[in-house]
C-alpha cells in the first residue's frame, strides 16, 4: 500500500514509519506546520519538524510539511481561547486530532492517491465484520485512544496504527536498533502552541481579558483567598489552592465567572457521582448507545476508565458508578465498551452541571 505517515519529530511517528517499511509497503512522511507563532514544546517547535525531516532521511522516505496553520487557529486555538474565556478547559490535542490531523490530513490523503494514513498513537484499529473499531493500546500507561476517540469508521477504516500492539519501551528499543534520532526524546507533555517558559496565563492574557474572583470555602461560606485571573482555575485542581482554616486541603468545585467567584472544598465534599454532557458533541463510534447502557468512561489523557451508566433523560448524562473528583467542563468523556477488547463506543463534550 501507498501510506502516507504523520511524523510529529517523535519516537513513536519515527518508528510506525519504519515499521511500515519493514512491512514492504510505500511510505511517504508528512510533518504538519500547525502553529504560526512562537513554540518551545509540543509537536509545533521548529526542533521536532527538523527531527521528521532528519527521520525520514535516515529511513530513505520523501518528507513533505504541509502548512495547516490557518485551520489550526480557526479549529484549535480559537476554540480553546473562548472556552477559557467562558470558564470552561477544553482539550486542544482532542481537536487537532478531530479536525486536522483526521480530516484534513485524511483529505488531503485521498486527493494525493495515498490509500491509507498513519500515526504513532498508542491505539489499535480492530477489523470485525466489516467494519473498523478503535481499541485502546497495548501499553495501558500510555495509551492515546482517548485523544482518539471521535474517529468514525470513514476514518478507522484507512487508518494504520503500527506501533498500538508495543510498549514505550519496546518502541525506543526498536528506535535504538533502526539508529533513529528520537528513539531517547522526551514524550511532549505541554500544549504545542503555548510556551512553555511563559505558560497558560501569559498566552490567554494576550488574547482574553482576564477576571477577579474570590475563593470561597463552598460549606462554610469563608473566603479563603482570591485570584487574578479566573479562568486560569480549573474544576477539580488542587495545586494552587488554598487550604481551608481547618488546614485541609482543598479542591475547585465551581468556577463562577459571572458571580467571580471560585468554589472550593475538602475532596468528600466536591466528589461527583454524574457528568452533564453536551448534547450537541455527542458522537457514537457506530450504533447509537441506548439509555441505560453501561460503559467505562475516561474524561482526562491519563485517567483510568471508570464504570458509569449512560443517560438520555432528562438530558444526557454519565451516572458513575463510583465518586469521582469533579470534572470541568469543557472536557471530553470518551465512552468504551466493557469487556475484552476494550472498544471506543463514543464521546462528548462535559457541559456545566
Amino acid at each position: 500500500m501507498k501510506v502516507l505517515v504523520a511524523m510529529s519529530g517523535g519516537v513513536d511517528s519515527s518508528v510506525a514509519a519504519g515499521l511500515l517499511i519493514d512491512d514492504g509497503h510505500e511510505v511517504v512522511g508528512a510533518t504538519l506546520k500547525l502553529w504560526g507563532g512562537i513554540s518551545d514544546s509540543g509537536c509545533c517547535s521548529v526542533a521536532d519538524v527538523d527531527d521528521a525531516r532528519r527521520v525520514a532521511q535516515m529511513l530513505g522516505i520523501d518528507h513533505h510539511v504541509f502548512n495547516y496553520s490557518e485551520e489550526f487557529e480557526r479549529h484549535v486555538v480559537t476554540p480553546f481561547v473562548r472556552g477559557h474565556a467562558a470558564g470552561q478547559s477544553p482539550n486542544p490535542c482532542i481537536e487537532c486530532n478531530r479536525h486536522i490531523k483526521f480530516d484534513l490530513l485524511f483529505e488531503r490523503a485521498r486527493r494525493l492517491g495515498f490509500d491509507a494514513v498513519a500515526t504513532g498513537h498508542h491505539a489499535q484499529v480492530l477489523a470485525r465484520d466489516g467494519a473498523h473499531y478503535l481499541v485502546r493500546g497495548a501499553d495501558d500507561q500510555k495509551d492515546q485512544s482517548y485523544v482518539l476517540g471521535y474517529l468514525g469508521e470513514s476514518q478507522l477504516a484507512t487508518l494504520l496504527l503500527p506501533i498500538g500492539t508495543m510498549t514505550k519501551d519496546e518502541v525506543r528499543a526498536h528506535a535504538e536498533r533502526l539508529g533513529l534520532r528520537t528513539w531517547n526524546k522526551p514524550d511532549s507533555q505541554d500544549v504545542c502552541f503555548i510556551e512553555a517558559s511563559k505558560g497558560r496565563e501569559v498566552f490567554l492574557r494576550q488574547r482574553i481579558s482576564v477576571t477577579p474572583a474570590k475563593i470561597v470555602d463552598r460549606s462554610t461560606g469563608d473566603v479563603l483567598g482570591e485570584v487574578q485571573a479566573a479562568e486560569l482555575v480549573t474544576v477539580g485542581q488542587r495545586r494552587g489552592v488554598v487550604p481551608g482554616r481547618d488546614g485541609e486541603k482543598r479542591y475547585v468545585a465551581k468556577v463562577d465567572l459571572t458571580a467571580q467567584r471560585i468554589e472550593v472544598g475538602r475532596l468528600d465534599e466536591v466528589m461527583v457521582t454524574r457528568l452533564a454532557l453536551d448534547e450537541a458533541s455527542l458522537t457514537f463510534s457506530h450504533a447509537a448507545l441506548v439509555d441505560g447502557t453501561v460503559v467505562l468512561a475516561q474524561w482526562s489523557a491519563h485517567g483510568r476508565p471508570q464504570l458509569a451508566t449512560l443517560h438520555q433523560s432528562p438530558s444526557w448524562s454519565l451516572a458513575l458508578h463510583a465518586p469521582a473528583r469533579p470534572v470541568a467542563p469543557g472536557q471530553t468523556v470518551v465512552f468504551y465498551r466493557v469487556g475484552e477488547p476494550t472498544i471506543v463506543e463514543g464521546a462528548a463534550i462535559v457541559a456545566p452541571s
